[in-house]
């Protein structure tokens, strides 16, 4: 019997050993996790900071500026002739005094 508690002892502080291993392990990753998390929200946060000031961190984005005001000045053009040709058709259909 005396033996018997001798085996169970080095199983046992296995057991033990690899529990604490495992734990050791899993907080390990839980607090890489937070912390990639924690770094993307500041990343979005900043990200959306920046675009709600006016500026950006795409380089690219400088150079798309002066092409979308010229796109947007075009569709405006092309919305005030609609308007005025709207305006026109109106006036020939209403009978003059």
């Amino acid at each position: 019997m005396a033996e018997r508690g001798f085996t169970a002892s080095p199983i046992l502080a296995s057991a033990i050993a690899g529990a604490v291993i495992g734990a050791a392990g899993l907080a390990w990753w839980l607090l890489a996790e937070a912390e990639s998390r924690r770094l993307a929200q500041r990343q979005r946060r900043t990200l959306t900071l920046s675009r709600l000031q006016g500026g950006s961190r795409d380089s690219d984005d400088g150079e798309r500026r002066p092409l979308l005001k010229r796109e947007l000045q075009h569709k405006v053009n092309e919305l005030n002739r609609a308007i005025e040709d709207v305006r026109r058709q109106l006036e020939t259909l209403s009978p003059e005094a």
